[in-house]
């Protein structure tokens, strides 16, 4: 199987917009996390994250299916494959969350925008000071990062059995566990 490294430039070759591949490093990172904390194989689980919207900027109409059969042609196994597809249950796809792994990577996704979001109008730009009160305060304006769907947010929690405080106390953890990668470290 490719390691996290050829993940990541498979995302950049496929994303020339930084936004796009730095959403890729959150989620990944996201997902690492999560991976450590259930025992399960960070790397394995931070490629799915790293990879979930691989053909997003190339292939918005055929979003995951393109993304599929790159990731067929790259090496990748059919579960990594399905866990991707598995994110945009719903929405571009039938494939459900079913899986620890997929059940994760659906509830991280949308919830690591916002995250991301609420830290870019912090006056330090840094996750450093970000609290779980001012990302569900955040949450509840619908017009704030208006492009995440918060029922997904609150439908992930859910099937991984978390409130939703504590879904965005773990994911602010992760990406401040790697701040500087995933560009939320400030200007300092």
């Amino acid at each position: 199987m490719p390691s996290r490294d050829e993940a990541l430039e498979l995302l950049k070759e496929y994303n020339d917009n930084p936004a796009l591949v730095q959403h890729g490093i959150q989620v990944g990172a996201c997902m690492a996390h999560f991976a450590q904390k259930a025992g399960e194989d960070a790397e394995r689980w931070e490629i799915a994250g790293l990879l979930h919207d691989l053909d997003y900027e190339k292939y918005p109409d055929r979003h995951c299916h393109k993304a599929a059969e790159i990731m067929r042609e790259r090496g990748y196994d059919e579960e990594l494959i399905r866990a991707m597809m598995s994110h945009a249950w719903g929405i571009c796809t039938d494939v459900e969350p079913l899986s620890p792994m997929e059940k994760t990577l659906y509830a991280v996704d949308e919830l690591s925008g916002l995250v991301n979001a609420c830290v870019l109008v912090r006056p330090s730009k840094s996750i450093e000071d970000l609290g779980v009160k001012s990302v569900k305060k955040k949450f509840k304006q619908k017009s704030f990062a208006a492009g995440v769907d918060r029922e997904i947010v609150k439908k992930g929690a859910e099937m991984l059995g978390m409130e939703l405080d504590e879904l965005i106390a773990e994911v602010i953890e992760a990406m401040k566990a790697r701040a500087k990668e995933c560009g939320v470290a400030g200007a300092a």
